[in-house]
């Protein structure tokens, strides 16, 4: 009977099998599980042996989740560090709004909307990018990615008129969505579930630290220099970023095999021949997934078991052709049944006994026979892994046979998944507050009474990015270090709603951010007050944005590049598009402090879903399951 609650969180009242629900840690709950497929005793483990790794990676060299931990950070880095310089374009201009009007004469909001219009290419590029990617693979899409980038930053420094600016913008934006919608599920890709958020954290740091940190650097070159040698620096940037990820960011597609589905050839024969030993009865109790199937000997043979001894001695020759060298699969505890290993004693299928060195001497004899055209035997052939001059390749083949304009509405139809429309909508007003910000900056800091300098405007991003460092530190460890604590508690199993807890601190520190800022700056209060409220904005803003993330991408792994598509394109185009029409008049005529207190009350009501999502998430996981929305339309 499947109990009712677990924690505060519903149990779907008829099956414990919900997808996203894993088995996480090591415990003596005997419950079943439906992402479980291998028998316990038989799951990879990391060294110490108390997670139980998910994705289970396969014996293969090539498998992402198999490359050295450097290999993998080193990935991470590269594409977190061009995610740093792509997602810093959307402020670029912040401090230089002023100069950019002067330049082509036309006002403040008329440069601002070249922002909005900049996110509304990000979410064009990522409708675009993301069934490419999944089609043909995220190396080519990426590289691909970084080419336009680099030639819109040309074409915004050399633009001659504000339309042209306009079309360089969105020309860009279409470059850098790349940067949004696909690293997400690059790390799902080549990290564990265990290692995720962590990850998650590293490359939300980068991405908003870029907000952060760029306009800082632009303001310095706008101050000494132009607006316009600020594009040819970041385009001489993205030049060396597109070295970067030819060099270090291979493809990380990978079909990994059902695992604990197909066991080896003859673990499949004990097992069917087991049957016929007089224990079926035991056998028909216990819950084993093993395939069973007849094996026919070779002409004059009796048709006998085989003996565990040759399948360990197959299976230690096989494990010695392959090891995994961070993670271990456990020993089985020595009073624990094994369910396919033949007695000592078993019998013909005509009823005779017969001895185990007969049976080994079978299994010599049978291999030396020729076996049935029909037979499916798992040999275990050398593998040699990829080198580096062959993951240099860009364009891998066509990875997934399916319909580019089916797999390009997925996005749209996750707006129908409650886990995902959640994380849309606190990714959307996390990343998006800290756009609506820098295009206030220079309206606030410039006036009376700070009369700042592009400079000192520019310095002022200082505190945004400490506040990002510290979230980000936040979200990641402690994220994971609660995750862990509930699964504990939990019987060693994970729900994705453990990660929705985080929705206090996000709800608290980016309304109270929001509510102090424009308060602080109508009231005239000293500068670091308003500069202080920034930093608890974006603080609270990178833990929104990573909780989202690692809520939707856990929820639904097998849709995790559609799934940021769905949260980028809502960030873009209606929250930053749609702000960017109307936010600086809105500023202009009620004053910072009564629209920042109407954000801060939008924010907090919105992060109110929360606890329903927290309560109900489970069974809303198993609806959608049921309902099969993505194969109905796709």
């Amino acid at each position: 009977m499947v109990k009712n609650w677990s924690l505060g969180i519903l149990e779907d009242p008829e099956t414990t099998e919900v997808p996203g629900t894993v088995l996480l840690l090591t415990s003596t709950t005997q419950e079943p599980l439906g992402l479980d497929e291998l028998p316990r005793e038989e799951q990879k483990r990391t060294p110490d042996g108390t997670i139980i790794l998910n994705p289970q990676p396969d014996d293969h060299p090539d498998d992402p989740l198999n490359w050295a931990s450097w290999r993998r950070d080193v990935a991470l880095l590269c594409l977190g560090w061009h995610c740093l310089v792509g997602g810093g374009q959307t402020p670029v201009l912040a401090a230089g709004f002023n100069d950019v009007a002067k330049t082509f004469d036309v006002s403040i909001p008329d440069v601002a909307l070249t922002t909005g219009l900049f996110m509304m290419g990000l979410g064009i590029g990522a409708l675009i990018s993301s069934p490419t990617a999944i089609i043909f693979g995220k190396r080519p899409v990426y590289l691909f990615g970084v080419l336009i980038f680099l030639a819109s930053s040309i074409w915004c420094a050399a633009s001659k008129s504000y339309g042209s600016l306009v079309a360089g913008r969105i020309l860009m934006g279409i470059g850098v969505s790349p940067c949004e919608s696909l690293p997400s599920a690059t790390i799902a890709e080549i990290f564990f579930l265990h290692e995720r958020a962590y990850r998650i954290g590293i490359y939300t740091l980068l991405l908003l630290g870029g907000k952060n940190l760029v306009p800082l650097v632009s303001a310095a070159i706008i101050e000494t220099m132009s607006w316009r040698w600020v594009f040819w620096i970041v385009a001489i940037i993205v030049g060396f970023n597109l070295g970067l990820l030819f060099l270090f960011v291979p493809e990380t597609f990978w079909v990994r095999t059902p695992r604990g589905k197909s066991p080896s050839f003859l673990r499949r024969a004990s097992s069917s021949i087991f049957s016929h030993s007089g224990s079926s009865k035991k056998k028909e109790k216990s819950r084993s997934r093993r395939t069973s199937v007849d094996v026919l000997p070779p002409d004059g043979i009796a048709r006998l078991p085989v003996t565990s001894d040759a399948i360990e001695g197959v299976e230690q020759e096989q494990k010695a052709d392959m090891k995994h060298a961070h993670f271990v699969t456990p020993e089985k505890p020595k009073d624990e049944i094994d369910e396919v290993s033949p007695p000592k004693e078993v019998y013909k299928m005509d009823g005779g006994k017969t001895s185990r060195a007969s049976l080994d001497e079978y299994v010599l004899k049978a291999a030396a026979q020729p076996l049935p055209s029909n037979a499916n035997i798992e040999t275990a052939e050398p593998v040699t892994p990829k080198t580096f001059t062959q993951s240099l390749t860009v364009y891998s083949g066509i990875l997934r046979h399916e319909n580019w304009l089916k797999v390009a509405i997925r996005p749209i139809i996750l707006f129908a998944y409650p886990a995902v429309l959640w994380s849309t909508v606190v990714y959307s007003l996390s990343v998006g507050w800290l756009i609506v910000l820098s295009e206030t900056v220079a309206h606030i800091y410039q006036e009376h009474p700070y009369n700042f300098s592009r400079l000192a405007t520019g310095l002022v991003y200082l505190s945004p990015f400490i506040g990002g460092i510290i979230g980000t530190a936040v979200a990641g460890k402690v994220s994971d270090i609660i995750v862990r604590a509930m699964s504990r508690a939990n019987g060693g199993v994970y729900e994705p709603e453990f990660r929705l807890v985080m929705g206090i601190p996000v709800a608290i520190a980016t309304a109270i951010g929001l509510m102090g800022f424009g308060w602080s700056a109508q009231e005239r209060d000293n500068w670091m007050v308003p500069t202080f409220f920034f930093g608890l904005i974006s603080f609270g803003c990178s833990l929104g944005s990573t909780t989202a993330i690692t809520f939707c991408v856990d929820s639904y792994r097998q849709y995790a590049g559609e799934a940021l598509v769905t949260l980028n394109f809502s960030k873009n185009v209606f929250h930053g598009l749609v702000f960017s029409l109307f936010f600086n008049r809105w500023l202009e005529a009620d004053g910072s402090k009564t629209v920042f207190l109407a954000l801060g009350g939008i924010h907090m009501a919105c992060l109110l879903f929360t606890i329903p999502l927290y309560i109900y998430g489970k069974r809303l996981r198993m609806w959608t399951t049921r309902a099969k929305l993505m194969e109905k339309w796709t």
